[in-house]
């Protein structure tokens, strides 16, 4: 591919329920140290001012937890995505917990506001819930919702107060449109634990699901090339890893760990193989918390799979 990569650092925890993930970014930097690695003295970065002050004050509303914090981390993350894709850059986001990946959506809509905007999820979550639905109030299960501008009301079984629901609707325009992506163009890869609220969206909108049982059968390049074929419509790609997409066995340093994931050798062929298409224009990584490992053990396993991918755009 050959482009040029700007990291772009959001240390924010403040949407994920387990204290930690915002050590995630520094974790995989301590990672290509111990590997003798100069990935991070090669490609230049920029880190987004983050809200995690607010984890020392009351979180607010119980059905979407420290909202207004995480609605100026978007704004901020909008701008530096959109501006490092203006300038021909190609973003590589670390990221603390998942709920930024609302915002790096907004940022690639809001520099190409015409183009169709792809997804490619990989995680173990479906991150569909809203502040309606949410059984825990951690927006990190929300990220999609918010790209999609889905309240799922039909589900709901939450009353948000009005301040609760203004900060919402003001976190689902960020940058300007609602909804970026259509459900059309969202693909879930081992996502393995849904909420009956999200099942209900996942089943209505008919969105592509490749379950952990279809990359054991078919192998990562099929399931890559379906993805990606499923996706041929939209002129841009945004490809988004939470390293809980791995087995639990893997991924104990992250919050939320799952059984039945792929391996870690699946997750990089599976990121090397998608990063390759010239539609995908950003890439994420979410969710180490190194708080919760073994002598960083899934940062070490993240840095492998980043390197890789670095591989293949630098």
């Amino acid at each position: 591919m050959h482009k040029k990569i700007k990291f772009i650092e959001v240390k924010s925890e403040i949407g994920a329920g387990t204290r930690g993930a915002s050590l995630g970014p520094d974790a995989i930097k301590v990672a290509a140290l111990d590997y003798g690695s100069t990935l991070f003295h090669k490609i230049s970065s920029v880190e987004i001012p983050v809200e995690n002050n607010l984890l020392f004050e009351p979180q607010g509303s119980p059905y979407a937890k420290r909202l207004r914090g995480i609605l100026n981390v978007y704004e901020k993350l909008v701008k530096t995505v959109g501006d490092t894709l203006k300038a021909k850059e190609f973003p590589i986001v670390l990221a603390g917990d998942h709920s930024s990946a609302g915002g790096t959506i907004a940022g690639i809509k809001a520099a190409f506001p015409k183009n169709r905007l792809g997804v490619i999820w990989i995680d173990a979550h479906a991150d569909l819930h809203s502040p309606y639905t949410s059984p825990t109030g951690n927006v990190h299960g929300m990220p999609l919702a918010a790209s999609l501008g889905e309240d799922n009301s039909t589900s709901r079984m939450n009353k948000p107060d009005k301040d609760t629901a203004d900060l919402w609707n003001k976190l689902k325009k960020v940058g300007g449109i609602t909804p970026k992506i259509n459900y059309s163009d969202l693909v879930y890869i081992a996502v393995r634990d849904v909420e009956p609220e999200e099942t209900y969206l996942i089943k209505k909108n008919k969105i592509k699901c490749f379950t952990t049982n279809d990359v054991r059968r078919d192998g990562v390049e099929k399931i890559a090339r379906d993805a990606l074929a499923y996706l041929n419509n939209c002129q841009m790609i945004y490809v988004s890893f939470d390293v809980d997409s791995m087995d639990s066995s893997i991924s104990k340093g992250t919050g939320t760990p799952v059984r039945n994931g792929i391996t870690e050798k699946e997750a990089g062929s599976l990121c090397v193989r998608l990063i390759q298409n010239e539609k995908v224009c950003c890439f994420e990584i979410a969710e180490v918390n190194p708080t919760l490992d073994k002598e960083n053990l899934m940062a070490e396993n993240t840095f492998e799979i980043l390197q890789r991918v670095v591989s293949q755009i630098a």
